[in-house]
Formats: structure tokens, C-alpha cells, sequence
């Protein structure tokens, strides 16, 4: 795309800081380093924990770009990048999977150890892609998706099927993949019996499971 390796100005809700209203400001996306990916946001929907951290409920960094599931369409890539390329649809993932430490490697679980629920607001590098008025604006667990576009690590990525739905595949970056997970992992214990419960709204969140 003619946008790679250049900063991408584009809309975004900033939270400047908790309990106040998103602000929607033009922000600076600057290109993705090394092992990191720029997605343009195609759908994003909204979740508990964003609203934890509207209320400063959870740990985070301000100012800070929040929500975690989404859709998007690679942009363009970092230097050693393999597993994407532009043009590819994915989902960010607010639970990375390295592949390579303890947890990713346990069949039982994949609480990557990159994982950023203590609320740092940067990418694994260490440093934030977003500028606002010449101020940092900081990620959140590693995914930001209430933006035109973002940056993400590319263990933070899952592609997926061109002809998905945004709208609808975009929950399973936590809607539905967190039930899912707990039934299938957390509650898969020998001889024992599973027993979901779904209640309210959260049964249409989970409506493809029952598949």
C-alpha cells in the first residue's frame, strides 16, 4: 500500500483519562517496527473490561486507546514479519501467543508471558506507536482497536478467512473465544463434567458456539 513507511494520520476515541468521555481526535500511527504489524480497523466492538478502564477500574496508562476485539486488514509490515502480509484480514489478540515461553507451550492454557494485563500500554519494544497533539497516546493489551488504524506485534495476530464478516468475526477476539476457551480448557479436567451457563446478553455473544 502507498501508506507503508510512512505515519498515518487518522481518527481515533482517545480516553485522556478515566471517568471522563472518548474524546475523538486525530492521532499519528507511526510504521511498524521490527516483528510488528499496521492493521486498518475494518469492525470493533466493545467489551467489560473497556469499560473498566473507562471507569479506572484496570490498571492502564493514560492517554490510552482502548478496545481489544476487532477485525482488520494488514496495512503493511514490519522487517522479519512471516506469518501476515497486506492485504491479509485478521484479529488482534489481547492474549499473544509467542510460541515460545512456558504457557504458550502448556496444552492446558496460552497465558503468553507477553501478554500486557498489567496495563504497561506498549508494544513488546517497549515504546507506543501513537502520537496526539504531540503527546504519547498508549496502547491497551496490546491491541487498541477504538482507532482507524493500529499496530500490533505479530504474535498479537490471527488470520482469518477473506470472506469472514467483520462484524461478526470480531468478536472472537474476546467475546467468544473467552467462553469458549473456559469451557474447552479451563473446565476440561478429568472426570469431571462441564456445565455452561449463558445468561442475557451474553448468550448472543456466544450464539456460534452452539454449533
Amino acid at each position: 500500500m502507498g501508506t507503508a513507511g510512512k505515519v498515518i494520520k487518522c481518527k481515533a476515541a482517545v480516553l485522556w483519562e478515566p471517568k471522563k468521555p472518548f474524546s475523538i481526535e486525530e492521532i499519528e500511527v507511526a510504521p511498524p517496527k521490527a516483528k510488528e504489524v499496521r492493521i486498518k480497523i475494518l469492525a470493533t466492538g466493545i467489551c467489560r473490561t473497556d469499560d473498566h478502564v473507562i471507569k479506572g477500574i484496570m490498571a492502564a496508562q493514560y492517554p490510552v486507546i482502548v478496545g481489544h476485539e476487532a477485525t482488520g486488514v494488514v496495512e503493511s509490515i514490519g522487517e522479519g514479519v512471516t506469518t501476515v502480509k497486506p492485504g491479509d484480514k485478521v484479529i488482534p489478540l489481547f492474549l499473544p501467543q509467542c510460541r515460545e515461553c512456558n504457557a504458550c507451550r502448556n496444552p492446558d492454557g496460552n497465558f503468553c508471558i507477553e501478554s500486557d494485563i498489567t496495563g504497561r500500554g506498549v508494544l513488546s519494544e517497549g515504546t507506543t506507536r501513537f502520537t496526539c497533539k504531540g503527546k504519547p497516546v498508549y496502547h491497551f493489551m496490546g491491541t487498541s482497536t477504538f482507532t482507524e488504524y493500529t499496530v500490533v506485534d505479530e504474535f498479537s495476530l490471527a488470520k482469518i478467512d477473506a470472506a469472514a464478516p467483520p462484524e461478526k468475526v470480531c468478536l472472537i477476539g474476546c467475546g467468544f473465544s473467552t467462553g469458549y476457551g473456559a469451557a474447552i480448557k479451563t473446565g476440561k479436567k478429568k472426570h469431571r463434567k462441564v456445565i455452561l451457563v449463558i445468561i442475557g446478553y451474553y448468550s448472543k455473544r456466544i450464539q456460534p458456539a452452539k454449533d
